[in-house]
């Protein structure tokens, strides 16, 4: 298990690095929005893109390697052709050209997110194996399970656990406390979310030296903050260890998400040092008017 020791003590991102949203805060509002406006505060990103949209196009991924800073990292999600139409089966050609068409990336490819489908259970693990075992070794990895097999501490867990730590993959923890803290009621952003995120358990489990959180948060502050405080104590142990955590903020519209972020950041970095964050693009444009 290789520790990178010029790796930043945390990765820190969002679902996404673009949202019309977000014009006049994180990014400019003003001219156009590129990568490199999102890529000037937080240093990884989750790449859903790939989940729905399968391979990008290679000028898609050079403008991307044009546009990010070496210290990035893109945390692409196989695309759900694979994991969901094919169930990781005979796919071994498919993720060799997936793997391959990111490669103008080189070191900012993050760990690759294997988001497996909600009836993807015990049996067939097999096929998991297959794709952690015949992977590039150099090709960091992680699993984000959804059944309720790999959630009761069993043997089915306990096997994916186990096949998790031997092949340094990291298991993804989804923390969805927040979210469904309180039923949606009349909210329909609220409601929407719930309906797309999964309602599992926490399970915190750290099988490899990046240890990946997507924290799905709520739109109350008081409910955010408490279900995130314990994870404060939790990074900053990880962090002394010598891994390398990856932190990915959500908000039920993700409108709020990159001050989400930015608030729990600051909070981890009073209890052990951390750089900086940047000024948002979007703030330092307002206040030049």
């Amino acid at each position: 298990m290789l520790i990178d020791e010029s790796a930043p003590p945390l990765y820190l991102g969002m679902a996404m690095w673009a949202n019309a949203d977000w014009q006049g805060s994180l990014l400019p509002g003003h001219g156009d929005v590129e990568l490199r406006d999102y890529a000037s505060v937080f240093n990884a990103v989750e790449g859903n893109t790939t989940f729905y949209s399968g391979i990008p196009k290679a000028e898609t991924v050079t403008a991307w390697a044009e546009q990010a800073p070496e210290t990035f990292r893109f945390c692409f999600k196989l695309p759900s052709q694979l994991t969901h139409g094919k169930r990781l089966r005979d796919i071994d050609d498919e993720f060799e050209r997936f793997i391959e068409r990111l490669s103008p990336l080189k070191d900012r490819l993050g760990p690759i997110m294997v988001q497996l489908p909600r009836d993807f259970g015990q049996g067939e693990l097999p096929a998991l194996e297959r794709l952690l075992t015949h992977r590039p070794r150099e090709i960091p990895c992680a699993v984000e399970v959804r059944h309720s097999d790999f959630f009761h501490k069993g043997p089915a867990e306990q096997a994916f656990n186990r096949l998790l730590i031997s092949q340094d993959a990291n298991r993804v923890m989804l923390d969805v406390r927040a979210l469904f803290a309180t039923p949606p009621g009349l909210d329909n952003r609220l409601a929407k979310a719930q309906g797309e995120k999964p309602k599992v358990p926490l399970h915190v489990l750290c099988t490899a030296v990046n240890p990946i959180i997507r924290f799905i948060g709520h739109f109350d502050e008081a409910i955010n903050q408490a279900r995130f405080e314990p994870w404060i104590e939790r990074l900053v142990l990880w962090i002394k260890q010598g891994k390398t955590p990856f932190l990915f903020v959500h908000t039920p519209d993700n409108r709020q998400a990159p001050e989400l972020a930015r608030k729990f950041y600051n909070q981890i970095a009073e209890r052990i040092e951390l750089p900086p964050l940047a000024e948002f693009p979007g703030e330092r444009q307002n206040s030049l008017f």
